[in-house]
């Protein structure tokens, strides 16, 4: 089942994990709306300019590579994404955000997009 997948910190460099899940994503049949910081294309797809905060709707999933830091300046927009959950990828993970997030009625979960996809629990 197509789950649309919002990468919140998606790039274009091939290093990145936010780009090895996005391919990985696309490959298994998720859609991907790629945001990032600067603009770009990842997979076909062009990267979202996050401080534009754009408007993404049926969101089921939010994958977040960006590290606890820099997540309070878009707590609010992930949250008016209404994602059915959200994952904190390794190196993300934010009590503080996890906690707001519930409050709202998301799923979170401390897990590997990758690792997710790869054993078939994505």
């Amino acid at each position: 089942m197509n789950k649309k997948t919002v990468i919140i910190g998606a790039t274009t460099n091939p290093s990145r994990y936010a780009y090895l899940a996005a391919g990985m994503l696309t490959e298994y049949n998720h859609e991907i709306v790629p945001i990032g910081l600067k603009k770009g294309e990842v997979f076909g797809k062009q990267i979202l300019l996050i401080n534009e905060r754009p408007f993404v709707n049926n969101v089921d999933t939010v994958t977040l590579y960006i590290g606890p830091q820099h997540q309070p300046e878009h707590y609010d927009f992930i949250l008016s994404l209404k994602p059915k959950r959200v994952i904190f990828n390794p190196g993300t993970e934010n009590e503080e955000f996890e906690k707001l997030l519930e409050t709202a009625g998301t799923e979170t979960l401390q897990a590997c997009t990758l690792v997710m996809l790869r054993s078939h629990q994505y």
